[in-house]
């Protein structure tokens, strides 16, 4: 299968069929909890996860220098540690987590940055293999090696803090924001309440689980999604700069523009936990 024909999106009986000895394919469980939740998302992959796949660590498979969390690592650190969950450079890589869809979409980002088209999310995520009746397998799995050198970091996909500062009253990219709404006007602190209330100023909001599909597991159609940015008031083609509060549900918007063919979309990495901590950065509240 070349790049060109990579789904984005994989069924969980495409993923049954496609598995097993020899093939290209590498399943990934990229789940990822918001801390107040105080789950554990290692241990819950070791009670069940489907079977072949390695856990990637969101908060280990990150920069390790940087105060804000799970930041980007280096293409050489990211290179080590997929390989290491026998990921190649070959590989067709499938990433799922155990909500349906909720942070998948952000090791599909990170692939994408390093240059790794070969990448694909399960539709519906472990919720859905497992309401299908399929195998998981508990414990540590056994995992050989991979060899995969990652590309230098794509920046047309990453967004820094002086980038979103720079088109601030420019019209120059859509700031679009994928925290609740509460989040986004400043009714509720959020998870990280030493952080102000509001949102980025001229910022658009998209909840991510506005482009979802009715029971919040998968992606909504392309209908769907096109009236949820319709919605908000943003244009897919036009550039757009993704945000959230960490970067997490940043990239279930990038993958939801994806799928309806936006090709000029990028993440604010730090999102609202570094913009917030920012005494330079202005705020707004209240509705867009």
């Amino acid at each position: 299968m070349s790049e060109a024909e990579i789904p984005l999106i994989v069924s969980p009986a495409w993923l049954e069929a496609e598995s097993g000895a020899g093939s290209a394919v590498r399943v990934l469980d990229g789940s990822w909890h918001l801390p107040p939740l105080a789950r554990d998302p290692a241990a819950e992959f070791l009670e069940a996860h489907i079977p072949g796949a390695a856990f990637f660590d969101i908060d280990g498979i990150c920069d390790p220098d940087s105060s804000l969390p799970h930041m980007l690592p280096s293409p050489e650190l990211f290179g080590r540690s997929v390989s290491a969950l026998g990921v190649g450079n070959d590989s067709h890589v499938i990433v799922y987590d155990t909500v349906g869809l909720y942070s998948a979409a952000r090791v599909w980002w990170m692939f994408r940055v390093f240059g790794h088209e070969r990448v694909s999310i399960l539709a519906g995520g472990l919720p859905r293999w497992r309401a299908e009746g399929r195998p998981v397998e508990s414990g540590e799995p056994a995992i050989a090696p991979g060899s995969f050198t990652a590309r230098a970091r794509d920046d047309a996909l990453v967004c820094s803090f002086e980038q979103v500062r720079a088109t601030l009253g420019t019209g120059g990219a859509q700031i679009v924001d994928a925290r609740a709404a509460a989040r986004f006007t400043g009714e509720d602190p959020g998870p990280r309440p030493d952080l102000p209330r509001g949102h980025i100023p001229g910022s658009r909001n998209v909840p991510f689980d506005a482009v979802l599909d009715d029971d919040d597991s998968a992606l909504g159609d392309a209908a769907a999604i096109r009236q949820a940015f319709a919605d908000a008031g943003v244009d897919p083609a036009r550039p757009v700069i993704a945000t959230c509060g960490s970067g997490i549900t940043a990239c279930t918007l990038a993958l939801a523009l994806a799928a309806i063919g936006a090709e000029q979309v990028a993440v604010y990495d730090g999102s609202w936990t570094d913009w917030g901590s920012r005494a330079d950065a202005p705020v707004e509240s209240g509705s867009a």
